[in-house]
Order: C-alpha cells, then sequence, then structure tokens
C-alpha cells in the first residue's frame, strides 16, 4: 500500500513538474515591452540582443485552416534553434482574401489569423515586428493604396503619389489605427497592449522615383511616425528602410551600391519618433554579376557605415532586418549559403560586441516543409537545411551569451 502511494506521489509530482514545463513554454515570451535606452535595445533594464528570422507569409498561411500548423511549426523550430524575434506582415490589401478588401472594410476570418500568428508568437518566446504596409504591389502595397483613390476619381500622377496624397494618406492612417487597435480573438489584448510585439514597421522598403533626396519620404515619416505614436507608446517604431543613403550628407553616397532608392538613412531615422535604425543588405542582388569578393567587400562596408552612423549621428539601436544568400546565384552552394551567413552573423556579433548599437539581425526568410509556392531563393527550411541551422543556432547562442555578458555589471564576478 505504501509503494502505491509513493507511486502515486511520484506520479503527481511529475505530472506537476509538466504542467509547469508546459505553462513556462506558452509564457516564455519575458513580459514586458522592448525598449530603447541610448543606443541598445533593454527589455526590463536589461540589454535585449537579437538573433531573428523573416516569415512574411505568416498571416496568409494561417488564414487556411488546413496549413495553418505551418505558423506554429516554424515558431517551434526557430525557438529551437534559439531565435527571438519574427517580422512578419500585418498587412495584405485589395482582394476579397486580403486582410483590407477596401479602405476600412477588413476581413474578420483573415484577422484572426493574424490574432493567431501573435498568440503563436507568445506560445514559443518569439516577440514581432510588424509591418503596416507594403512598398511594392506583393499583397497590394502601395499600388493598390494609389489604385483605391483613383478608382474614387482622385487625380494622381504615380504610386509616389502614396505619400502625399491627403486621401492616400488617410486610407493609411486608417489601418494603422484599425490594426494598433485590434482585440486579439485569442489573447484578448489589444495589439497595442501586447508585448510579444516588439515594434511596428511603418513601410515594407519605402522607395519613391520621383525624389531621390529623400525629402518626400521623409515628410511622409513625420506625419505617420508621430501618428502611430499617438496611438501605442507602448511599442518601438522603426520606418522599414533598406539603408540607402539620400542628400543630407552627400559623403555617405558612397556606401549605396551606386544607386539610390529615395530614402535617406541619416535624416528619415533622425526623426523623433522613430526608435531604432534597420538596414536591408542583398549585394548578390545590388551587385548582381560581381564575384563573391566584392560583394562580401560591400556587405561589411554597409554594415559599418551605418553601424558608425546609428551609434554617432542617430543615437539609436541598428537591426539588420533582412539579408540573406539567394540559391538562384552563380555557383551558388549551401556551403557557399552558410559561409556567408557565417560572416555575416561574426560581424553583427563582433560589432554588438565591441561599441554596442548593433542589435542583433533578421535572416531572410524561413519555410515550412512543403511551401514550394513561397520559394524565392532565399528560402530556409529548418528540418531540411541542418548545416544552416546549425549555423543560425550557433549565432544564437553567442548573442545569448553576450546579452548576458552585457547585463553583469562592471566590476562584477
Amino acid at each position: 500500500m505504501s509503494i502505491i502511494r509513493n507511486l502515486a506521489s511520484t506520479i503527481l509530482a511529475l505530472v506537476g513538474v509538466l504542467i509547469l514545463v508546459c505553462e513556462a513554454r506558452f509564457l516564455r515570451v519575458t513580459p514586458g515591452f522592448v525598449q530603447t535606452k541610448g543606443t541598445e535595445l533593454v527589455l526590463n533594464g536589461s540589454p535585449f540582443l537579437i538573433n531573428g528570422f523573416n516569415s512574411y507569409w505568416m498571416m496568409n498561411m494561417a488564414a487556411d485552416p488546413n496549413q495553418r500548423y505551418k505558423v506554429s511549426n516554424v515558431f517551434r523550430e526557430a525557438s529551437a534553434a534559439g531565435l527571438t524575434v519574427c517580422r512578419t506582415w500585418a498587412f495584405s490589401d485589395g482582394t476579397n482574401q486580403s486582410l483590407q478588401i477596401s479602405p476600412g472594410l477588413y476581413n474578420e476570418f483573415v484577422f484572426q489569423a493574424l490574432d493567431f500568428v501573435i498568440a503563436e508568437a507568445t506560445k514559443y518566446g518569439v516577440r514581432l515586428i510588424l509591418s503596416l504596409v507594403n512598398n511594392y504591389n506583393d499583397f497590394g502595397g502601395r499600388p493598390q493604396y494609389v489604385q483605391w483613390a483613383k478608382t474614387r476619381g482622385i487625380p494622381i500622377n504615380s504610386n509616389d503619389d502614396f505619400y502625399t496624397n491627403r486621401v492616400i494618406k488617410a486610407y493609411y492612417k486608417a489601418h494603422v489605427k484599425r490594426v494598433l487597435t485590434r482585440i486579439n480573438t485569442i489573447t484578448k489584448k489589444a495589439y497595442k497592449d501586447d508585448p510579444t510585439i516588439m515594434a511596428w514597421e511603418l513601410i515594407n522598403e519605402p522607395r519613391c522615383e520621383v525624389d531621390y533626396s529623400g525629402k518626400t519620404i521623409n515628410a511622409w515619416v513625420q506625419e505617420m511616425a508621430p501618428y502611430v505614436k499617438s496611438i501605442d507608446q507602448n511599442h518601438l517604431l522603426e520606418v522599414g528602410m533598406e539603408g540607402f543613403y539620400g542628400d543630407s550628407i552627400p559623403d555617405r553616397k558612397q556606401y549605396n551600391p551606386g544607386f539610390q532608392v529615395g530614402t535617406d538613412f541619416v535624416s528619415n531615422n533622425l526623426i523623433q519618433e522613430i526608435d531604432f535604425a534597420t538596414i536591408h543588405a542583398y549585394p548578390d542582388n545590388w551587385l548582381n554579376g560581381q564575384n563573391d569578393t566584392v560583394q562580401m567587400t560591400f556587405m561589411q562596408r554597409w554594415m559599418t557605415s551605418h553601424w558608425e552612423d546609428s551609434r554617432t549621428i542617430l543615437k539609436k539601436p541598428l537591426v539588420f532586418t533582412e539579408f540573406g544568400k539567394s540559391n538562384k546565384d552563380p555557383g551558388y552552394s549551401i556551403q557557399a549559403r552558410d559561409s556567408f551567413m557565417s560572416v555575416v552573423y561574426s560581424s553583427i556579433y563582433n560589432l554588438a560586441q565591441n561599441g554596442g548599437t548593433f542589435a542583433g539581425g533578421l535572416v531572410w526568410q524561413l519555410l515550412d516543409e512543403g511551401m514550394d509556392p513561397y520559394d524565392d531563393g532565399y528560402e530556409i527550411v529548418l528540418t531540411q537545411n541542418t548545416t544552416t541551422c546549425s549555423v543560425i543556432s550557433q549565432q544564437s547562442s553567442k548573442m545569448i551569451a553576450l546579452e548576458h555578458s552585457l547585463s553583469i555589471p562592471h566590476g562584477s564576478n
């Protein structure tokens, strides 16, 4: 009888431990909002460093009940690899299957898919950067906003009127408000009150063909950034920029890959309500035809120049929010991609370690198995690409260790 009682006690204890483990697993997002302190990201007063990933497709995939499990799979695998931040879209515009069917008209089923993405991120301890509109026509984006205005009979010159037209700007603001004030049907939290969301992004990769100086986009950010902050003071905000230099400091244009796109890394990010700066880099695309050595030299200069400017001029943190190597590149191999990623990761780590400011990077992009329609050349499936997964996991471990070392007060053992 005593043996049975002891066995029962042991089983109850094990069950209790399992419950605690499961609860801990579900509550792995540390309470509190990621904030900035000088040129650093901080969480509850301690340094917050990032090894993260892009999976732009999550809301779209979650809208299909038969495919929703792929969102969970990627969060699970990413979390196991130590990845702590995911960047994904909080937009799709212009069709009946989109989040925003027409200005102010939303598909509740798709919104519930975004609810699911946020809830799953919480479950697996991953924070989110949510982008609010696309520069490109994928998922509607800036061209769709312009088309909506055209349909109303409003005179339009080009898609760049997105940044200046009063009606189009009102459409965008209405979308921002709708998303930020959304009550999650699963967590019951307003998005603006949910610490799983690390930051909002105004627009993915803003570009402006009618004004390469950066001034048109600067005026737009000066209007939209305070608007976001008027609704949500909890979350960080970034523009969504690739990092191209504009006219404010002509000398910095030497670091561009031979062209400008209408942004100005310095002036656009100096706007008070912008909390941290971002860069993207695709030297295999931007310097197409150049050899790997030339491309990697560009990458190192790109990272270092933006790190220096963030540290000394902007005095804000910097996050490398998109980078990758395409399997469509001439001479591509898994080994070449792993080597490329290792060099980028080492540079991120060294800059973060030696001068701060560089808060981390997010590789483009993670997919689950069986997502061939989303292949863009840069896809990584952690369960299939084991060597790449190892490279990613090693970077996660290094960034976590650095984060902990920076948390230790100077002079402590």
